[in-house]
């Protein structure tokens, strides 16, 4: 299984690249696209539609502005659907937030706070390790490893009183 990224405009790369960057880390294959809802409809219905054959579990989408294209994605497959907004406009993301959250009934789409583009890595992985030990096993190193950086955080603190 892997997961298929999709943004919106090449402008959102700045910040998906986190999140290829983060399922890399836990093993997991990905595949890249830009496509819009608005622009390339047709690329977008192919993407999701084709999903299954091209062994894709979940999808990660992210889009600033109007921010159509997680919602759209959904609307052409049952496979989840992780949604990025993306702050691309002076409404710093509230637009993409809201356009990527306000789903309507039936067709879901999981939200990340605007440009949490990790967490929807973090998401995906969780997807996955509920049927991949190997998965679950790098979850919770990567749990261990933010404990840690945490509490040296509070060392490098506590050293300067």
């Amino acid at each position: 299984m892997k997961v298929s990224v999709i943004m919106g405009s090449d402008s959102d790369f700045p910040i998906i690249k986190a999140t290829v960057e983060l399922l890399k880390q836990f093993g997991i294959d990905t595949e890249v696209n830009v496509a819009s809802a608005h622009r390339t409809p047709e690329k977008v219905r192919e993407l999701a539609q084709g999903a299954p054959k091209r062994g894709v579990g979940v999808f990660i989408v992210a889009a600033g502005a109007a921010a159509h294209l997680a919602g759209v994605v959904a609307s052409y497959t049952t496979l989840p659907v992780i949604g990025v907004p993306i702050n691309a406009t002076p409404l710093n993301g509230m637009d993409a937030l809201l356009s990527t959250v306000q789903m309507p009934s039936g067709i879901p789409v999981a939200t990340m706070a605007v440009n949490g583009a990790k967490n929807a890595a973090v998401f995906a992985a969780e997807i996955f390790a509920l049927g991949n030990d190997e998965i679950k096993e790098k979850l919770a190193a990567y749990r261990e490893k933010m404990k840690s950086d945490v509490e040296k955080k509070s060392e490098r603190v506590n050293a300067q009183l």
